[in-house]
């Protein structure tokens, strides 16, 4: 059996891709590849050990006008490259995890009649998935809220959750704290703010952290991306932090397991995250992108395992407030913890595999 997966090029594509591929690729008598867009390669994810094609595909930009012209020639040409992939191949499935570069391919299988599968992340549906919706034969969803966002397609929809990357492991807070070099008598606070860092939590959670009148009682992990990280440095240093400040990190079940508390964005991987660890958090929505992180954060508010704090209303004092309540009541903490068992499903991306196995078995 031959299944294709495509998907954009940002990691809340790619990384369910790779799971989903991770639990394919233990199947026996199953050869798979993995479709995504050339532009994938300036986020460096690391793709090795997969059968990685790329595409010429990209979002269709109108300003300025060169951009307009130089992204309808890019799609073109990956539509030429979907169709030769797909020729080459001949998959007996295909599925999408979202994104104009999966538009092409989607459009290709549907054409020639090989089974179809999409996967939304997010409680929103993105345009690519909400336009594909029509032409698949399955639509995977990461929560149930999503359900009512395809409307007549409902029929089609089965909850698998949002697949997780397989280095995402539980391991003992003090195997954690250890990787860190941290002590188990601290309250640890971790802030990230995507794969690219974000100034605004960059600055506002560094200022929180050095001003609080808690701060021998208080160790963080911080993630600022690469923009911030000269500035960050000094400033932990100056002030004598115990923080541990990275530019990335490839090992985020140590941070997640070592956490008492997390501030982050509300991407959909980040929010699946929270949910398989059950971390009490603080979310910071990234406020643009059709509220997409919103609404992922308002499943976490609502079940009482995470609070909300709008970007705009985000203030270094603020962070600084809440982090200290925290501290000072560890019974809220696991109450937030124990929300978690209100929220639908946490999967590594067995019960997704599944389904793309089911939909074969209908051919």
């Amino acid at each position: 059996m031959k299944i294709l997966v495509a998907s954009g090029s940002s990691g809340g594509h790619i990384f369910p891709a790779m799971s989903l591929l991770d639990n394919l690729n233990n199947e026996s008598g199953i050869e798979t590849i993995l479709v995504i867009p050339s532009s994938s390669r300036r986020n460096n994810i690391e793709t090795a050990g997969y059968n990685v094609v790329f595409i010429s595909v990209e979002n269709i930009g109108i300003k300025p006008v060169w951009r307009l012209f130089t992204s309808v020639f890019n799609f073109m040409k990956g539509t030429l490259q979907s169709l030769i992939i797909l020729a080459g191949f001949r998959p007996d499935a295909v599925v999408c995890f979202g994104g104009i570069s999966c538009v092409p391919v989607l459009l290709w299988a549907w054409l020639f009649r090989i089974r179809t599968m999409i996967h939304e992340q997010n409680v929103i549906p993105g345009r690519a998935n909400r336009f594909l919706a029509a032409f698949a034969d399955k639509i995977a969803v990461s929560f149930p809220q999503s359900i009512s966002r395809f409307r007549s397609n409902r029929d089609k929809i089965v909850v698998t959750g949002n697949p997780l990357r397989r280095s995402i492991v539980n391991v003992s807070r003090e195997k954690a704290l250890d990787f860190f070099g941290f002590s188990p008598e601290k309250f640890t606070v971790s802030a990230m703010g995507g794969s690219l860092g974000s100034g605004r939590i960059n600055q506002e959670f560094s200022k929180a952290i050095t001003i609080s009148s808690y701060r021998q009682r208080l160790q963080a992990i911080h993630l600022c991306g690469k923009s911030d990280y000269d500035i960050l440095k000094k400033r932990y240093t100056e002030v004598g932090s115990d923080t541990k400040l990275f530019k990335f990190l490839n090992s985020m079940h140590y941070l997640y397991s070592a956490s008492d508390l997390v501030i982050c964005r509300a991407g959909a991987t980040t929010i699946s995250e929270l949910i398989y660890f059950k971390i009490p958090a603080i979310i910071i929505p990234y406020p643009y992108a059709y509220r997409h992180q919103f609404n992922n954060a308002l499943i976490l508010q609502k079940a009482g395992a995470a609070v909300i704090v709008e970007e705009d209303e985000l203030s270094a004092d603020i962070l600084r407030q809440m982090i200290e309540d925290c501290v000072n009541d560890p019974q809220r903490l696991l109450s937030m913890r124990a929300a978690y068992s209100k929220i639908g499903v946490s999967d590594k991306g067995e019960l997704l595999a599944k389904e793309v196995l089911k939909e074969l078995s209908c051919r």
